[in-house]
């Protein structure tokens, strides 16, 4: 994990690079940042310069700083990596980030808006991205974002202990300082349409909506109360931390016992955010081994050492009620109608790992008494777009289908789509990844569009 560091430390670290004449270090960022340059720059203590290489590649440094797996990526190619003295590029990234805003620089001027007029649904890391990039090729962006605030899963689904709101904010500023308009408030489907969006003049469209709609378990019980998906608590919390609900509306309460079911880094944010919460035990329950967990390791890790418990090769197959619960135990008491409609256990599946690799039933079941259950189980794209807009196709889970090309188009002439609602829920850095190449096929599309306008234009006064 990053850490934060002074200038003199950060110097220090960048003076330790290598300077390597083939840098794996970057060919191990999935973005291609110019790892090595601003490494450099940083080390000849040239911190402008250093900000202005990564600004290049990257719209979100501070964030990718913060929140990217640097431990699988950069920081696991470094050469130095091998003798366990890797140079700290996170950190270093991070720190130069935050740098620039403290002492307002700017390196990147603000766009011309002359080249093209593009519209971008949805303001997560693929919107952002798509948006940024754009702008600084002068083409006039517009965010169109359906929260009151726009950050997407930056804002709402990445918890305050990892990523501070603060540096997201910042890091969209940015993005408005070199000319991009957001505007907040409008749900796709039902504020406006892509065909509204064309007939106001935009060239081209992004989607980046990513997966809002959380899956559940379809098993006994799943209409009991203090049943949450992890998508919605952790957005809970941000709302209830900025003032704008009550504390209570989290659903999780002091003392309470906590299970979180799944084993990814969303997973860890809600098992972490719970603790923070005033939970008194909070266990994950997976349904394969540690070793087969998709979160990163430095998310496990942080997890079990803020005293999060690990049940492995545990399915849940029902939800148990309080009436049923006192049951299981012979206590007999005057039954209430909450008894029949709060949880109050989760019933477990023994799982068996076979010497083929194969996960099947057996070993009999446990029963583990709790007060709350978040579901991490994954998520799915909504339909509001593609339901109210024609000539987009899905496949059969509902993300979006696109094109080599024109990169990342969609079946729909001039509709663009990447990050989550295409490739399904993933990192923020793979997320910015694929949408730069999208902002590359955006413009290659744009600016054929116009030629071929110019050209019947001058076809006609012939």
């Amino acid at each position: 994990m990053s850490r934060t560091m002074t200038t003199a430390e950060a110097i220090q670290e960048a003076r330790r690079c290598l300077n390597c004449a083939r840098p794996t270090c970057r060919t191990g960022c999935p973005i291609e940042n110019n790892i090595p340059g601003f490494i450099r720059a940083l080390s000849e203590g040239n911190i402008g310069m250093a900000y202005e290489i990564i600004s290049e590649r990257s719209n979100l440094p501070a964030i990718c700083g913060r929140v990217c797996p640097h431990e699988r990526q950069c920081e696991a190619h470094c050469v130095l990596t091998k003798k366990k003295c890797g140079i700290e590029i996170g950190s270093l990234e991070m720190f130069i980030a935050d740098f620039a805003h403290n002492n307002d620089l700017k390196p990147t001027q603000p766009s011309s808006k002359l080249r093209g007029k593009v519209a971008v649904i949805g303001s997560g890391p693929a919107g952002l991205t798509v948006a940024g990039d754009l702008a600084k090729m002068d083409f006039d962006v517009t965010i169109f974002e359906a929260q009151s605030e726009p950050g997407g899963v930056l804002l709402f689904g990445i918890p305050e202990f990892r990523l501070q709101k603060d540096v997201v904010r910042r890091e969209i500023s940015e993005l408005q300082h070199i000319g991009v308009e957001i505007r907040t408030k409008q749900l796709a489907g039902v504020d406006f349409t892509v065909d509204d969006l064309f007939a106001q003049g935009y060239d081209a469209i992004f989607m980046g909506t990513g997966t809002s709609l959380p899956r559940t378990l379809d098993i006994p019980g799943k209409e009991l109360s203090s049943i949450l998906t992890a998508t919605y608590f952790l957005r809970m919390v941000v709302l209830a931390d900025g003032g704008k609900l009550d504390a209570s509306e989290t659903l999780l309460h002091t003392g309470d016992n906590v299970i979180v079911v799944g084993a990814g880094n969303v997973a860890m944010d809600a098992a972490r955010t719970s603790i923070r919460r005033g939970a008194k035990n909070v266990t994950i329950v997976y349904h394969k081994t540690e070793a087969e967990i998709s979160a990163f390791p430095s998310e496990y890790e942080a997890a079990v050492a803020e005293g999060v418990q690990f049940r492995f090769l545990k399915q849940p197959i029902a939800y148990f009620n309080k009436k049923q619960m006192r049951a299981l135990k012979n206590i007999r008491r005057q039954a209430t109608a909450a008894d029949e409609t709060e949880l109050a256990g989760l019933l477990l599946q023994n799982i068996t790992k076979t010497e083929n690799g194969e996960f099947i039933a057996e070993g009999g079941q446990e029963l583990i008494p709790c007060d709350c259950v978040i579901l991490a189980v994954g998520q799915k794209p909504a339909a509001r777009i593609v339901s109210s807009t024609k000539g987009i196709q899905v496949d059969k889970q509902g993300f979006v289908i696109t094109r080599d090309r024109p990169y990342g188009m969609t079946t729909r002439a001039g509709v663009f789509s990447s990050g989550d609602v295409v490739h399904g829920p993933a990192t923020v850095v793979l997320a910015m990844k694929e949408s730069k190449k999208v902002a590359a096929g955006i413009a290659q599309y744009v600016d054929a569009k116009k030629l071929l306008e110019d050209c019947t234009m001058d076809s006609t006064t012939l």
